[in-house]
């Protein structure tokens, strides 16, 4: 059964009547489907979904050596599949990304109140254009500059 708790990319084999085949979970995927995985299936060459409930009592961890093996045979095939997965992707970890910034600043938000107010305190008399845009603001929900 594969355990992706202990390392980022897990190993395995997936044992079925069609045959076996080695294939690599790496956590950073995007998330499937409920109940589905994804999985690279190194016989096919590509990363495929599976139905997690069908698949997960054919996977079966594999030993260090088989492990060694499996990266040297598949390792170049692995990461050029896995690229392309992850650019088919980009929108799912871009929006995962773990560091999150704001789209104004303190600083900025500020400086543009700033703004706001000196602008209003020169221009007070009645019909003029900064109270116009104010009072259309005001009444439209905000109209963008």
């Amino acid at each position: 059964m594969y355990n992706t708790t202990k390392t980022p990319v897990w190993y395995g084999e997936l044992r079925t009547a069609r045959g076996n085949a080695i294939v690599i979970h790496d956590k950073q995927f995007p998330e499937a489907k409920a109940g589905r995985i994804y999985l690279y299936n190194a016989v096919r060459d590509t990363i495929i979904e599976y139905a997690e409930e069908i698949v997960s009592g054919n996977l079966h961890d594999l030993d260090k050596v088989k492990i060694k093996a499996a990266e040297d045979a598949y390792g170049a095939a692995w990461d050029s599949a896995r690229s392309e997965f992850m650019e088919k992707h980009q929108g799912w970890v871009d929006a995962n990304a773990t560091k999150h910034k704001p789209l104004i600043t303190k600083a900025k938000a500020k400086s543009k109140k700033r703004n706001e107010v000196d602008a209003a305190s020169s221009d007070n008399e009645p019909g003029s254009e900064s109270l116009d845009r104010e009072f259309a603001n005001g009444w439209s929900g905000g109209l963008e500059e």
